[in-house]
């Protein structure tokens, strides 16, 4: 396919001084590509003669996106809903809708709405498949979707469950294709290949569901992340391992002690955002922490070059590098680098 193809010579050419062991990318099933996206955030915009759009900001103007063919069906039921039943922005000063699976969030820039004025919106929502949705009172709501406080569960149950089991809420992050990311999480558990006894840091371990993979091979498990929610989710998605709240830079004092107690073979599997590794994570883990083997998985070559570098000049080898395209029909492209300590 033409996509796959822009894809693989992208990576091609950013990685290009290790393009001899990229695979070829592991892509969904063709019926997959289309309608998989169930984790998005639009944009929602009002004017009085058009109403509620919503959509994609491009220099300023809205693109309305309310029929996007791969969002799934529910994020196309609920924003149908939400253009005929949502009150005016003088009512509900709606800025974003974000979906994560069966879980919505209407974040508003105000202070206090009425819930009054969304009734007509809640007798709607049993029909859009959604489990839970979340009003999010959010004034500098912005580059920055969510804050701590100002959440009211609007209707439903608060945490849903993805078809693998694992529990996640409103702003817990997924990937887009579950079945592609299971695959992903083979590959890096054939490479790393915990046992009993083993030791498993897992950076940027989201709500869990890596977590799960090394706690279930026996080994010792230590999860880094941000989010409030993911970390709590962690723990229920992976009972048994220690998960650390924070981000990586900070928690590198308890990671440090974590790691030295350890007795037998030591890992690491890393999930950065596109900005990749932080610089001191990247250079601890290359000099200081060395673990035996490192499966890297990246939204970014650019940011994936940067840190193999590092990571190669502290004694690593790249065996491997295997793309997933989790993302049909966009630009975008994942890719999971498999490294081993040569020195």
């Amino acid at each position: 396919m033409a996509s796959l193809a822009q894809k693989s010579a992208y990576l091609a050419r950013v990685l290009s001084p290790w393009a001899d062991r990229i695979a070829p990318i592991e892509a969904p099933a063709p019926r997959r590509r289309l309608g998989y996206r169930d984790r998005v955030t639009l944009t929602a915009r009002w004017t009085e003669p058009s109403g509620w759009r919503f959509g994609l900001m491009r220099r300023d103007e809205l693109i309305p996106i309310h029929d996007c063919p791969v969002h799934s069906a529910r994020v196309r039921t609920l924003v149908g809903l939400l253009v005929e039943r949502l009150p005016p922005a003088t009512a509900m000063p709606l800025a974003y809708l974000h979906v994560s699976g069966a879980q919505a969030s209407l974040i508003v820039k105000s202070r206090s709405v009425s819930t009054q004025t969304l009734a007509d919106l809640v007798e709607g929502l049993p029909g859009t498949g959604l489990e839970g949705c979340w009003l999010h009172l959010h004034p500098a709501a912005g580059r920055k979707l969510f804050a701590r406080s100002g959440w009211q569960l609007l209707w439903g149950a608060p945490r849903s469950r993805d078809v693998h089991g694992l529990l996640h809420g409103p702003t817990a992050f997924a990937q887009a294709l579950p079945e592609l990311h299971r695959r992903s999480l083979a590959c890096a558990l054939a490479h790393l290949r915990p046992v009993h006894g083993d030791a498993v840091l897992d950076l940027y371990c989201g709500h869990g569901a890596s977590l799960r993979e090394w706690i279930a091979t026996g080994a010792d498990a230590l999860g880094v992340e941000l989010s409030g929610e993911a970390v709590e989710l962690a723990g229920a998605n992976a009972p048994g391992a220690t998960v650390l709240r924070g981000t990586c830079i900070a928690r590198l004092p308890q990671v440090r002690t974590w790691w030295t107690r350890q007795s037998g073979r030591r890992l690491a599997y890393v999930n950065p955002p596109r900005s990749g590794l932080e610089p001191e994570v990247s250079h601890a883990l290359a000099a200081e922490l060395r673990p035996e083997n490192i499966a890297y998985l990246s939204c970014s070559a650019g940011t994936l070059a940067r840190d193999l570098e590092v990571l190669e000049a502290g004694g690593y080898g790249l065996d491997a590098i295997v793309p997933y395209d989790f993302f049909p029909l966009t630009h975008h492209v994942e890719a999971l680098a498999l490294l081993s300590r040569r020195t």
